[in-house]
């Protein structure tokens, strides 16, 4: 990235003093007596005055660049919990967060003034780093403090302005007062041997502050596990040095007191360690635990036993890396393995240290459940929306299929009566089309993009009319009981989808139940004080309407628990389930803006639970006077249409479905197209029919353009995708309407007509 043009401006003085010799030069040239002289200097304060204009232009364009990059940087680090501050390229500080203004008092002043009192001499470090931001573009270092580290971050917004990050590390386990709080020394060093750290137990053994280890450890390199002579010392001392890996290359050190040294050949050192340590041979065979190993460990190991019989998940035999390891040609970096045995589901991440002289390791081992469970978290969540993607893209492809088909079909069926021969497999043809259609408006509704019709309502009534429908769908050896609270709130939702969310879990319990039992649908309301945790989710604080749907059936395994609401995933047998019911279930609720659970275990039954948030009805506001219905539409009409579809057999279809009604049809193939067709001012057209996603310019972008020397043209859009996922762009453009794929002729026919009589 190249540097901050804006450091290359002349400054204030320096404009004043070029508008100040252009002012002269005027002066002269109208004082002068000699022509020839005067049209020069009248040339060169004209030139000195357009000189100090253009850069007068750039310093305030550059002025109101940094002030909206102060605005957006504000907003950005506003509810940031890290310390963040905007500055000039001079240090000066334009603004800040909370958490910088609390922890160093940074609301104005300088960087280095607010860094001052945390560590000598910043400004040094402060320019080093603002010099490589305004080169690279970012820059980054860690800074040793009395307290702990802080790790500085500085980005280039532009304009002169520069984003700074500080991390305070002085609370985190193994630095600062953490740190200092521990009777273990310890140190913290960088990737060339530079001590960044040592708490108040390590500079007492070593005699004082170490600026780089081989002042503590000689220069030989200090080896985990083993006795060392520590240098810098009143009088020789030893110690056990175990190390641990932290980020950016850094090493934890930790040093056993000479006092506490075993002096037993036999013992390995590792006890008094508050780190959990194995010591391993080359075989995996575990030598010795110490006391915080054991207590990590689900049971101390015994005389023999093997890293194998208690870890897995490496996916080839650990004595492979074991002996890798001691010969040193294992892959470096810690492992995340697992704990052996049914339910258990703790991660630890195994750091192996270098072999000793007799080919021992020593493991360090660290907790990692937390860490690896939120990083699958944020790895389904990415799966999720993947599949979501891949199924709207493929439903928007399926959709454009449909219309070709069904349109194609009920061209047919026009020529055919009710008497031929063919007429009923046209039928066939129709229906399976219809069919598909809602398969893939289920995929549509997992990928939360199908149309919903929003209104308010009263579970208690929706549940009402759709009791007759769901005794039928369980059966007669399946009871259906319905509890509502009495003062149910209301919901704002699409009635249509969510009956068909209830269908689904009514058969899913119906199906759970092969030998009968009682389906127990209940409602009612719910207030959150706070937010609520649920598996993956946060449940906003607020007034919740709550849909249980439980059942006394087969129940669901733990580990098919999180897989139930995944598209194709079905636990029931080949041919019975689609696998769509559920993840529609959780299309359509998290598109209607609310969250779904299930609580399960095998032969004790399922509950699901549907939070959706109450929504008061809305003030109406007043109609005016309902203007009279309008008659039938014409079987033929007058006009001329746009037809713009990339799809050739959607095109085709829907251009002939047009023309039988009468209707002139100009075909455009994409948008460049149909803008070249309206480059000519004496061509009319009444209505443009448009496909929304299209290569090239989309739908809405080209009719903004044409719209411009044609407003008042009547536009409807078609799409396989939601309204929702263009409404903004739509809601911008008079006079148009939205037309879902698959449509039939006549849904195509009499939205044009409709269209065109406005």
């Amino acid at each position: 990235m190249a540097a901050d043009d804006g450091d290359a401006l002349p400054g204030a003085a320096h404009l004043a003093a070029i508008l100040g010799m252009a002012s002269m030069a005027l002066a002269a040239a109208a004082l002068s007596p000699d022509g020839h002289a005067a049209l020069a200097l009248l040339l060169l304060g004209s030139t000195l005055a357009c000189v100090a204009g253009l850069f007068g232009i750039r310093r305030l364009r550059r002025a109101r660049l940094r002030r909206d990059l102060v605005r957006l940087g504000a907003r950005i680090i506003e509810r940031d919990t890290v310390p963040g501050l905007l500055s000039d390229m001079q240090g000066t500080i334009l603004d800040c967060n909370l958490a910088a203004s609390q922890r160093f008092g940074a609301r104005c002043g300088t960087l280095a003034a607010a860094l001052s009192r945390h560590f000598a001499t910043p400004s040094a470090t402060l320019s080093r780093l603002r010099q490589r931001a305004a080169i690279e573009g970012s820059a980054q270092d860690m800074i040793a403090t009395r307290r702990g580290h802080l790790r500085l971050t500085v980005t280039r917004l532009g304009a002169g302005a520069l984003l700074w990050r500080i991390d305070d590390l002085t609370e985190r386990t193994g630095t600062g007062r953490a740190a200092d709080a521990l009777g273990l020394p310890m140190l913290t060093a960088g990737p060339t041997g530079t001590i960044l750290y040592m708490n108040e137990a390590c500079r007492a053994l070593t005699g004082g502050r170490a600026s780089t280890l081989e002042a503590i450890f000689g220069p030989e390199p200090p080896r985990p596990g083993q006795v060392q002579l520590l240098h810098g010392t009143p009088e020789p001392t030893e110690a056990i040095m175990a190390e641990i890996p932290a980020a950016a290359g850094r090493r934890e050190i930790y040093l056993l007191p000479p006092d506490s040294v075993p002096r037993d050949p036999e013992s390995t050192g590792i006890d008094g360690f508050p780190v959990p340590l194995l010591r391993l041979d080359r075989a995996g065979i575990i030598l010795d635990a110490n006391q915080a190993a054991q207590t990590l460990l689900p049971e101390p190991p015994g005389p023999g036993a093997r890293l194998s019989d208690l870890l897995e998940g490496l996916g080839r035999p650990l004595g492979d890396w074991l002996a890798e390891a001691a010969e040193g040609r294992a892959v470096p970096g810690p492992q995340f393995l697992k704990l052996r045995g049914p339910g258990r589901d703790t991660v630890l991440q195994v750091t192996l240290g270098k072999a000793d002289a007799s080919g021992c390791l020593v493991a360090v081992l660290y907790d990692a459940t937390e860490h690896k469970s939120l990083e699958a978290q944020f790895v389904q969540a990415q799966k999720m929306q993947a599949i979501g993607q891949l199924a709207g893209g493929i439903a928007h492809d399926f959709n454009n299929l449909l219309t070709a088909i069904s349109g194609h079909c009920d061209l047919l069926l026009l020529r055919h009566d009710k008497d031929d021969q063919d007429f009923g497999d046209l039928t066939q043809i129709h229906q399976n089309a219809n069919r598909a259609a809602s398969l893939v408006g289920q995929l549509l509704a997992y990928s939360r993009k199908q149309n919903l019709r929003l209104e308010q309502l009263d579970l208690r009534d929706t549940l009402s009319d759709l009791t007759h429908l769901l005794n039928r769908l369980v059966g007669e050896k399946v009871r259906l009981t319905l509890n509502h609270d009495p003062d149910l709130k209301q919901v704002r939702a699409d009635r249509r989808q969510l009956e068909q969310v209830l269908m689904n879990l009514v058969v899913n319990a119906r199906d759970a139940m092969a030998q009968g039992g009682e389906i127990v649908v209940e409602t009612d309301n719910l207030w959150l004080d706070a937010p609520m945790h649920r598996d993956r989710a946060i449940v906003p604080a607020g007034e919740w309407v709550r849909i249980r749907v439980m059942d006394h059936g087969c129940g669901i395994p733990p580990e098919k628990l999180h897989k139930i609401f995944e598209p194709f995933y079905t636990t029931k047998r080949p041919g019975e389930g689609t696998g769509l019911g559920l993840s529609t279930v959780y299309g359509i609720v998290k598109q209607s803006g609310g969250y779904v659970f299930v609580d399960s275990a095998p032969g004790e039954g399922s509950c699901f639970t549907l939070m959706l948030p109450h929504r008061a009805p809305l003030a109406e506001p007043e109609r005016p006077a309902r203007p009279a219905e309008p008659g039938p539409l014409a079987r033929h009409a007058e006009g001329v249409v746009l037809l713009v579809e990339d799809e050739a057999p959607v095109r085709a279809f829907a251009a002939r479905a047009l023309r039988l009604r009468g209707l002139t049809v100009l075909e455009a193939e994409d948008a460049e197209a149909a803008l070249a067709l309206l480059a000519d001012p004496e061509l009319k057209v009444d209505i443009f029919v448009t496909d929304v996603i299209m290569p090239g310019k989309d739908g809405p972008t080209w009719v903004r353009e044409a719209l411009v020397d044609r407003p008042q043209t009547q536009v409807v859009f078609v799409s396989g995708y939601a309204e929702d996922a263009f409404a903004e762009q739509q809601a911008g453009i008079p006079n148009s309407v939205f037309l879902p794929k698959p449509f039939s002729l006549t849904d195509l026919a009499t939205t044009v007509q409709s269209r065109i009589a406005c």
